[in-house]
């Protein structure tokens, strides 16, 4: 490996990174198809299982509200393993934690599968979601490890994508598996899924973190380095862009059942065209970054994303205030802050782990961290303000996206000088 000398975006002194062997191109392609493998794992995790709601809800004897509550503990388990995995990588190496944290999400797999009582289900969800969050984050960590330059964005756009994907075909799997068994059978699936995820790291994901390279303090130390890196205001700006980015999304998620199917009047069949129809919006947005992050700036990709996301936004609730809201109208709307939040992610992704290189686990750990946390808080705000009507919605995406252009503004673009060559973060 060679050794280059950088200065850390800081202001501190400069540090001293290794820059990793050019990657084969066939083993490189291995390795990006494992990690948004990885990547997967929490929204399949999470929306596979809801066309078995009402069967959960009877066959364990609970409200619905319970049931759902069982989502709740996985996202909060998620939140909290990022946190904690992404940082301990940093001292201990990927692989260590990655191997372990696989082969558990496939144990706790089974015990929601065999859960006797909503109680057990929505502790092993919890435990779920914390052995799901190592494969999400030590991914993202893995890739910022493994590749620098123009690859780097064009990489992390694939792995949004992946999160695009996800989560509409989900539901569609799981639908399949309800309709030849019952609802444990998808969690007996999910724990196939995390067997064949670890033998695959077993085999085809080495370690990217080498002895030299690993923090060699206690667990405290290893901890700070978050604090670091949140004392960086780029870095925070980044973190907080994307946060309140991902807070629109779920918005959107939350409250545009409802919307299209209550207020509009549209059929299951039609709201599915429609999810699925926005969801290829974040698809080419991730990948028209991969191609752009080779002529601009991350800087000016993430401005554009978050200028088309909050323009769509404001256009929404600016026509709903004057000429009322229309299933055509709020359909192009969402689709153009769809395709706004796709360009965000990975441009936010690929600025953040370069401006946190040094500490690569930790800064994915923020970064996806306070993503679902964000995100988490957000659902229950749309019901919050109520379903009968589209503003709730398009209020609440509207805001968290303005926060998000404001922290691009005040935080980011203040610590990053004139547009850096192909990519680059600056």
């Amino acid at each position: 490996m060679v050794s280059t000398q950088r200065t850390s975006r800081s202001g501190s002194l400069p540090s001293t990174v290794s820059a990793p062997a050019t990657e084969p191109p066939r083993r490189a392609a291995a390795l990006i198809a494992l990690l948004g493998a990885l990547t997967a794992v929490a929204p399949l995790a999470t929306d596979m299982y809801v066309p078995g709601f009402p069967e959960m809800a009877r066959a364990l004897h609970v409200s619905g509200s319970a049931v759902q509550l069982s989502m709740t503990a996985f996202l909060a388990g998620l939140v909290i393993g990022q946190l904690l995995i992404g940082p301990l990588s940093d001292r201990l190496g990927r692989r260590r934690l990655l191997i372990p944290g696989t082969a558990l999400f496939a144990v706790l797999s089974l015990a929601c599968a065999a859960a006797p009582t909503v109680e057990t289900l929505t502790a092993a969800r919890f435990l779920q979601g914390i052995a799901g969050a190592a494969g999400m984050v030590l991914a993202r960590a893995v890739l910022a490890d493994r590749f620098h330059g123009p690859e780097l964005p064009r990489y992390f756009s694939l792995l949004s994508m992946v999160l695009g994907v996800a989560p509409v075909v989900a539901p569609v799997i799981g639908g399949a598996i309800l309709s030849a068994g019952s609802w444990r059978g998808v969690f007996v699936a999910l724990a196939v899924f995390g067997v064949l995820l670890c033998l695959a790291v077993l085999r085809g994901v080495p370690e990217s973190l080498p002895a030299e390279r690993r923090h060699q303090g206690g667990v405290t130390s290893t901890f700070r380095a978050m604090g670091r890196l949140l004392g960086r205001r780029a870095f925070l700006g980044c973190t907080l862009t994307l946060a309140f980015a991902a807070a629109a999304l779920f918005a959107y998620i939350a409250g545009s059942s409802f919307v299209f199917q209550d207020v509009y009047g549209a059929s299951a069949t039609l709201y599915s065209l429609i999810f699925a129809t926005n969801a290829c919006g974040m698809l080419l947005a991730g990948a028209a970054f991969g191609v752009l992050s080779r002529r601009r700036s991350l800087k000016t990709l993430l401005s554009a994303s978050v200028a088309v996301a909050s323009a769509a936004a404001l256009l929404q609730v600016v026509l709903l205030v004057t000429v009322g809201g229309s299933l055509t109208g709020t359909w192009v709307c969402l689709f153009f802050a769809a395709f706004g939040i796709g360009g965000i992610f990975p441009a936010s992704m690929s600025l953040g782990q370069s401006l946190g290189r040094e500490t690569s686990g930790a800064a994915s750990a923020l970064l996806g961290g306070t993503q679902f946390l964000f995100g988490a808080l957000a659902s229950p705000l749309v019901g919050a303000f109520g379903t009968d009507g589209a503003m709730p919605m398009a209020a609440t995406m509207l805001g968290a996206l303005v926060c998000s252009a404001a922290c691009l503004v005040f935080l980011v673009r203040p610590r990053q000088d004139r547009d850096a060559p192909t990519g680059r973060p600056r």
